[in-house]
């Protein structure tokens, strides 16, 4: 009562059944994340991926001493050809969802120099540590393959 705000018996309940399984929910996001990012590595369509468990990673050793049983399902990306490409990828793609959630149930992707940092300029998004061909995709529960799939029809879209 002295800190502001507090949660309703309802919205409470809700958080609780959701942390009782996050344990099983964060290993799937770490797996399919894993497999995920092993297939973007090798597409001939991408720039760089970011995630600690590759071991062409920089910070795969870090990720081997301090996470062994792994990281999160957040992988960091860029694709070859800027914004417009990156662009007409997610327009394409059927079962990845476009929005700003990160360890959700279900898959989702947001490219911040379209969204939510589109007022900013290349140079503006460089100082707010933003790479302007940075892509975040939240890997959810989905099965790997499925998500794969889609990836692969995007990508051959444009």
């Amino acid at each position: 009562r002295d800190l502001g705000a507090v949660q309703s018996p309802q919205n409470a309940f809700y958080l609780n059944l959701g942390l009782q399984s996050l344990d099983v929910r964060v290993r799937r996001h770490n797996s399919n994340a894993l497999k995920v990012a092993q297939w973007l590595e090798g597409r001939p369509e991408v720039k760089w991926v970011c995630f600690p468990q590759l071991e062409n990673d920089p910070d795969h050793a870090k990720q081997q001493k301090y996470l062994p049983e792994g990281t999160c399902g957040v992988i960091s990306l860029a694709l070859k050809g800027g914004r417009e490409f990156a662009h007409n990828f997610m327009d394409a793609l059927r079962l990845i969802t476009i929005e700003t959630h990160v360890a959700d149930c279900y898959t989702c992707i947001l490219h911040p120099a379209l969204h939510t940092h589109r007022q900013l300029t290349d140079e503006q998004l460089l100082e707010a540590g933003v790479k302007p061909d940075l892509i975040r995709f939240s890997v959810g529960l989905e099965d790997p393959q499925d998500l794969i799939a889609d990836l692969k029809q995007a990508l051959a879209k444009i």
